[in-house]
């Protein structure tokens, strides 16, 4: 018995030993191919088995397999697979899977995608699937709520109205750019959404790089930069149908189709989508269509072509006008009214309202030159034709009334009665309408290159370089859009036709073009000191130039219809670099200093070709930042610590003198001071739910009182006996908010369904107001008193702007996947403002800086959609 016992153990230790013998561990780090990237989440499966685990968030794993050789399955949503064979136990080092993308790593390249823990900038990447998950009925710009600094709104709520704000900087501080092609208007700097309302069904991923940013190209990004990177073509044929529904009339539905990559090198991948609604907000209703398309072509293994085109064409009723708190509450329509719409012949008709269409088209060559150097170009062209809606003559008819009476509306803080405009109108017979409607028109045709090279002259020194070459003519006049019943509207603005009696479609009030030209240069530097330490430094200088020529102000024969060409010279420097201290801890560092030219209208004043501000100063910026990040298996967390001084911004004022002539003053010397701290964070708790939130403090202020304003008459004369000072030190920058937190659940109760919750909550947002209205000046005619008086007055603490009400939000997601006969099909529920939270998101700043005289946006209440995704 005992000679059996000793067997039998012998006999399991044995068996034991093999087992333990038998067993490998496998280790590695999963990244994007090209960006380097790291891939949380990919699956790393021994072949044949059911074991297997998930990277962690900085794309590590470790599996223990049960044989001693065999293969591990590599797998990530949207990348190809790849099997890799062991033998024993190894570190597989870096695993590098490609997008199932017919050229997404080039676009990468051109799109200066930002590498976590090796561009040492503060960034924040949300994937495809996130996107598709959480925007629904949001504006693109939405989806970045819960990203560190940011700040984005609905404005007036009117269908891709939306606005975005980066540490407390505007859109014209703010590059954005689609594929690396920069989309600010050239003239101002603004975004405006509504031309890229489908933006989020083609998006593969979109990036936020905070302060400098990663850019390579000569863009002026202060705030930040937005990088929207689109699908490009799948290798795999397949498609998808989508459809969804959602509160006060929102339907939408579409097709996306690829081709998959074919043998003779060619792919195509054309996706389209039509959405209606009435909008949440009265008078908003909204129809827009978006489509994409991509055809790709590898041409042999050093080169490649890419085309694509995408746009979105739409028209939306706006509301335009803010009201006062007041009036919001009065309305027996509460946060929905809006005052500038109504009825004409019982069809809704549109005070204010926009319509764009702004296509974007792109011809890229991919080529490698060799196994280190390749040269990515992209060609494209933009044609956008629109504008927005409003009314021209006595438009005192479109006003509110006391208290919300009006003969001209329909009842108390009614909406508009056209009827009885047309009726008045009509009633004029031969003297023409009183009131029209009008559309001020933005056209405009816009021509860009944008190429880069990248050359590996060592394992650990890269060079980049490129031009970025654009030529802008933008397109502004006004149109009559409807009559509103009279025979024509008389028009005396055009100095080559005067008495205009203007028909609809015809130009009336202004029309001029302004043409930007701009030549950029840009080079980088990467140098990876070692493997843990990387290193950049960036050169890049512009030169814009600016012509205006007007046709109405000037007789044809008049000289000065057509300006000379301005130009103004800008140029960058910034560097930095990342040191990753251990396999959890990193540390990064960056500072820059740029130059950029004043704005299109900073240089014609007053929209006028004799009053031109030829030296209007640079802008001149200078930013640091200092970050820390840390990653392990189950949590990440990023700080960032920065401050950016922002000197002689452009600011320009006009005045009305005695005589009723104009004054301008070119206001210099005005600086804002942007500081702050940001802390992001995930958590893996479980395999089932994920935590993910991040703070904000902000502390934005505008930095220096300006004196002794020099101000010009229209005839350029400088004016001696008027004084003005500026009177902002210390003064909160309002129209963001400069605390924001958010909370993010996200639960798997199955591999198919999924809940998110997400809190947001958004204080310390001051209302906007233009630094120019803080003027300070004196009448006294003693000169010794006036001064003391204006001395005093700047040396007092200045009134603050009005500071709108904290508020928090809470949105639900829950998602569940499932087999529809052979399909893979997906249903998503949203909803957003969860408890009906009533918050004012937007406020212009009034008289006295009270609650009583702020003009507020009302941000939306409780809404929901309803979708479906089927996957064929």
């Amino acid at each position: 018995m005992k000679r059996t016992t000793r067997f039998l153990m012998f006999t399991m230790a044995m068996l034991f030993s093999v087992v333990v013998m038998a067993q490998s561990t496998i280790s590695g780090t999963i990244v994007e191919a090209g960006s380097n990237i790291p891939l949380p989440g990919a699956n790393v499966i021994e072949k044949g088995t059911t074991n297997g685990v998930t990277t962690d968030f900085d794309g590590n794993f470790t599996i223990k397999t049960k044989s001693s050789t065999g293969d591990v399955v590599i797998s990530y949503i949207g990348y190809n697979s790849k099997t890799i064979a062991f033998s024993g136990d190894k570190n597989l080092g870096s695993i590098s899977l490609t997008s199932s993308q017919v050229g997404l790593e080039e676009v990468q390249i051109i799109a200066s995608v930002a590498v976590d823990r090796k561009t040492p900038v503060a960034v924040s990447t949300v994937k495809a699937a996130d996107i598709e998950l959480k925007l629904g009925t949001q504006e693109f710009p939405e989806i970045l709520k819960s990203t560190p600094g940011i700040y984005a709104t609905k404005q007036g709520g009117g269908y891709g109205d939306a606005r975005v704000n980066i540490r407390g900087f505007s859109s014209e501080n703010v590059a954005v750019m689609i594929n690396g092609i920069p989309v600010n208007d050239m003239e101002n700097g603004r975004v405006f959404w509504s031309n890229w309302a489908g933006l989020g069904d083609v998006t593969s991923q979109m990036q936020v790089q905070r302060g400098l940013g990663a850019s390579k190209i000569a863009v002026p990004s202060i705030g930040g930069t937005i990088n929207v990177v689109t699908k490009t073509t799948d290798i795999e044929a397949g498609g998808n149908l989508i459809t969804s529904v959602a509160n006060d009339g929102y339907f939408k539905y579409g097709l996306t189709y690829s081709t998959g990559l074919m043998d003779n090198g060619f792919a195509a991948t054309v996706s389209a989508a039509k959405t209606t609604g009435d909008g949440y907000v009265d008078g908003t209703e909204f129809t827009g269509f978006n489509y994409f398309v991509n055809i790709s072509k590898e041409i042999n293994d050093a080169h490649k072509i890419s085309f694509t085109a995408f746009g979105a064409k739409q028209q939306h009723g706006q509301r335009q006008n803010r009201q006062l708190i007041s009036t919001f509450k009065a309305s027996d329509r509460g946060r929905k009214f809006n005052a500038d719409w109504g009825y004409k012949n019982g069809q809704v008709t549109y005070q204010e309202d926009n319509f764009y269409h702004k296509p974007q088209v792109a011809l890229n060559h991919y080529w490698d030159l060799n196994d280190n150097t390749s040269i990515n170009t992209s060609a494209y062209v933009s044609f956008g034709t629109g504008g927005g809606g409003g009314t021209r003559g006595n438009t005192d008819k479109f006003l509110l009334g006391t208290n919300g009476v009006s003969p001209y509306r329909d009842g108390l803080y009614g909406p508009l009665d056209f009827d009885r405009i047309s009726d008045e109108n009509e009633a004029l017979g031969a003297n023409g309408s009183e009131t029209i409607l009008r559309a001020s028109r933005n056209d405009h045709n816009w021509y860009g290159v944008l190429s880069t090279l990248k050359t590996n002259l060592s394992d650990d020194l890269v060079l980049l370089g490129g031009l970025d070459l654009r030529s802008y003519t933008g397109l502004h006049f006004q149109e009559v859009t409807d009559l509103l019943g009279g025979q024509y509207f008389l028009d005396n603005n055009d100095e080559n036709n005067p008495n205009n009696l203007a028909r609809v479609g015809d130009v009336i009030n202004y029309n001029n073009d302004g043409k930007v030209g701009w030549l950029g240069v840009f080079s980088q530097l990467e140098y990876d000191v070692n493997e843990d330490f990387n290193t950049y430094l960036a050169l890049a200088a512009s030169n814009t130039s600016y012509q205006r020529i007007d046709y109405f102000n000037y007789l044809d024969s008049d000289p000065l219809q057509e300006t000379d060409k301005y130009n103004f010279f800008g140029y960058s420097v910034k560097g930095g670099g990342n040191y990753r201290i251990d396999n959890n801890h990193n540390i990064f560092a960056n500072i820059g200093y740029f130059e950029r030219a004043a704005n299109f209208d900073a240089v014609f004043l007053n929209f006028s070709n004799d009053n031109i501000n030829a030296d209007a100063d640079n802008e001149k910026i200078t930013s640091f930042e200092l970050g820390y990040g840390y990653r392990s298996d189950k949590f990440s967390a990023n700080v960032n610590l920065y401050r950016t001084t922002w000197n002689d911004r452009t600011e320009t004022a006009t005045f009305q003198q005695p005589d009723g002539t104009r004054a301008t003053a070119n206001i210099l010397g005005v600086n804002a001071l942007h500081q702050g701290v940001e802390l992001d964070f995930k958590y893996r708790a479980t395999d089932k739910l994920n935590v993910t939130g991040q703070v904000s403090l902000g502390d934005w202020t505008w930095d220096n009182n300006v004196a002794n304003v020099r101000i010009f008459d229209e005839e350029q004369n400088e004016i001696d006996d008027s004084p003005f000072n500026l009177h902002i030190a210390g003064l909160k920058v309002g129209d963001a908010a400069q605390t924001t937190a958010s909370l993010g659940l996200n639960y798997k109760f199955s591999d198919n369904t999924k809940l998110v919750i997400d809190y947001n909550y958004f204080a310390d947002n001051y209302a906007d107001f233009d630094p120019s209205d803080r003027g300070v000046t004196s009448t006294n005619p003693d000169e010794a008193a006036a001064a003391a008086e204006i001395a005093a007055e700047l040396a007092s603490e200045p009134i603050q702007p009005w500071k709108l009400p904290d508020f928090g939000l809470f949105d639900a997601v829950l998602t569940h996947g499932f087999k529809f006969g052979s399909f893979d099909t997906t249903l998503t529920a949203r909803v957003n403002n969860v408890f009906d939270t009533e918050y004012i998101s937007d406020a212009q700043d009034g008289s006295g800086s009270r609650t009583e005289t702020a003009l507020v946006y009302y941000g939306f209440g409780r809404t929901f959609s309803v979708g479906a995704k089927l996957n064929f």
